[in-house]
């Protein structure tokens, strides 16, 4: 008898810890990734190659999780040079230390590892996530992500009976380290080599065009089904049509935002942008159909070898696919695209992330408390380097992250003056930031001077896109923004002299990397940071990590390089007798800025 009351003294026991765990607390589920970071030797476009490969994948895995789970990412940097991986889209609420670009984190040293830990709190959708330092981007180290929908809040279609993604880039044979150089000497990287979709070359569409024993895709299907294809663009600077022969594309979200449906033959999906759709199998399969994402807005004659090219087969395909490539677009008709990005309409009476209709949030009742217009160029000199700029300014980036020396209030890093307005003063390098209001509600006007398209993508936000049109932007533009159902979400085409407008809410703090992902004008320094400082004291937001990487004028912070195997080791005690240490210098520093 004693025996049996020990034992449900036991399991009482048990109970009760496991209460006082997060499974009994309610809190959300844990998901963990090991993920290895190195170079393998590929041939996507028939030539051997060095690219980047995450667990030996290139394209990398799907990170595949749920609205509001947390998500334990331990990167192991096995390059030769420093990496962050950033995840574009993921809005980090509160957590701007998980950002993975160089204002918020030090780089991840080659033969090092770091853990990111965050949670997709209050999100669906369809986004990637890449390499944010060195032009890295080129050569790999990509991969989806989809955040599904709780079980809770219904899909505002159908349930689809596959998912799957396709990652669409432009290509070059030659290295991401080859590229910057070009770049920092001035040169243009000219035509790509290709285009890819999931890292394999294209179909053999045409036997005079294209090299034998190129891999390709084959995205295998049943007839009668219908799929959600989620397609990101992940490439370096070239927009990309997309569309699959005799197939419409039914318009369901765009990076996180659920949109009206609408039928399209294709999609302009500009670099850094996602779409997700409804593709129903309803052909009789006499042969198989081609996917295609061709360039836009470039010389044909030209660019004939870069197409990148798949493979849909049904199960009960009776051939290979043959003949001309369903018709793109008229190459330079920038008001087809225009037209085609107008169309896009939130679905206000969808749920997403929340129960609540997304239209319950109506943004065009807001009042707008500051405004900026930022102007780009295409590149010129600056202290005799090719350089891009935003309103004249050219990003440098510090040693020291920007959201490192906040925290530690490391004088003469970066000013809060970037300017709301172009200047008309000479171009400048300098670390600049937006300072916005905390709370408040931004108009952002994007005005492109420069000959090609542009994305401009915010870290930490969906935004609404508002409007869009050719010339120059007016206070007279504002007559024609909608102020209802424009698409919320994180990166926006801005056409060659047109401008696209804006409106966000400032209700995530932290400092936001605003940046082109054009790769080639980003990494000349067409970006900048956004300040949105609570000066409240807020318990909910997320403190500096423990496993936190500190370099320029905070490396004396640093823990043992014993960190490579776990970085959250170590305790709370020796690292204050490090911030006790630094506190002299930053004393120092106050009298002594160093950038």
């Amino acid at each position: 008898m004693k025996s049996g009351l020990h034992f449900v003294g036991a399991v009482h026991l048990f109970v009760s810890l496991l209460c006082m765990s997060k499974l009994c607390l309610g809190e959300d589920p844990y998901v963990f990734f090991d993920w290895r970071v190195s170079y393998i030797t590929a041939s996507p476009l028939g030539v051997q190659q060095q690219v980047i490969a995450i667990n030996e994948q290139f394209p990398g895995p799907i990170l595949n999780v749920t609205t509001n789970w947390n998500v334990v990412v331990n990167v192991r940097n096995d390059l030769d040079e420093p990496l962050l991986l950033t995840w574009a889209g993921i809005q980090q609420r509160k957590n701007s230390w998980q950002d993975g670009v160089s204002g918020t984190n030090c780089p991840i040293p080659a033969g090092w590892n770091w853990t990111y830990e965050f949670q997709v709190k209050d999100q669906i959708g369809s986004f990637f996530y890449f390499p944010s330092l060195n032009f890295q981007r080129a050569s790999g180290g990509y991969g989806g992500i989809t955040i599904n929908n709780r079980k809770i809040i219904p899909l505002p279609f159908g349930t689809p009976d596959g998912d799957i993604t396709l990652l669409i880039s432009d290509w070059y044979t030659t290295s991401h380290k080859e590229l910057r150089e070009e770049l920092e000497d001035g040169k243009s990287l000219g035509v790509p080599d290709g285009v890819l979709i999931n890292g394999r070359g294209p179909y053999r569409y045409n036997d005079t065009l294209l090299p034998k024993n190129v891999e390709y895709l084959i995205v295998n299907v049943e007839p009668g089904k219908t799929y959600r294809l989620r397609v990101s663009n992940v490439g370096i600077s070239t927009s990309l049509n997309f569309r699959i022969q005799n197939h419409n594309l039914v318009l369901v979200e765009t990076e996180g935002s659920y949109t009206n449906q609408q039928n399209y033959t294709d999609m302009d999906i500009h670099v850094g942008q996602s779409y997700s759709f409804l593709i129903t199998m309803d052909q009789n399969a006499s042969s198989d159909y081609y996917i295609v994402a061709s360039p836009r807005f470039v010389n044909s004659s030209t660019w004939t070898e870069v197409m990148g090219v798949a493979v849909l087969r049904y199960s009960n395909s009776r051939g290979p696919a043959s003949g001309p490539l369903p018709d793109p677009p008229n190459a330079f008709d920038t008001s087809y695209s225009m037209n085609q990005a107008r169309s896009i309409r939130w679905n206000v009476t969808a749920s997403a992330a929340r129960p609540n209709p997304q239209g319950s949030f109506r943004y065009g009742d807001i009042k707008v408390t500051d405004v900026y217009v930022i102007v780009n160029r295409p590149s010129e000199l600056i202290n005799g380097k090719s350089r891009t700029t935003l309103n004249s300014i050219s990003y440098f980036s510090p040693s020291t992250p920007l959201r490192l020396a906040e925290q530690f209030k490391v004088p003469g890093i970066y000013k809060l003056d970037f300017p709301n307005r172009p200047t008309g003063r000479p171009a400048k390098l300098d670390t600049s930031l937006m300072n916005v209001t905390y709370k408040g509600f931004v108009e952002i006007i994007f005005q492109n001077n420069d000959t090609i398209v542009h994305s401009y993508h915010l870290d930490g936000y969906a935004f609404f896109v508002v409007g869009m049109d050719n010339g120059m932007w007016s206070e007279n533009s504002r007559g024609i923004y909608n102020k209802w159902d424009g698409v919320a979400r994180c990166t926006t085409q801005v056409f060659p002299g047109a401008w696209t407008a804006i409106l966000v809410s400032i209700d995530n703090a932290g400092i936001w990397n605003l940046r082109t992902e054009n790769l080639d004008a980003w990494y000349l320094g067409q970006e900048t940071y956004m300040s949105a400082a609570n000066l409240e004291i807020d318990k909910n937001e997320n403190a500096l990590p423990d496993n936190t990487i500190y370099c320029g004028v905070l490396s004396v912070l640093q823990k043992d390089q014993s960190q490579r195997v776990d970085f959250s080791g170590g305790g709370r005690f020796a690292h204050a007798g490090r911030v006790a240490m630094v506190a002299f210098l930053i004393t120092l520093l106050r009298f002594f800025p160093f950038r």
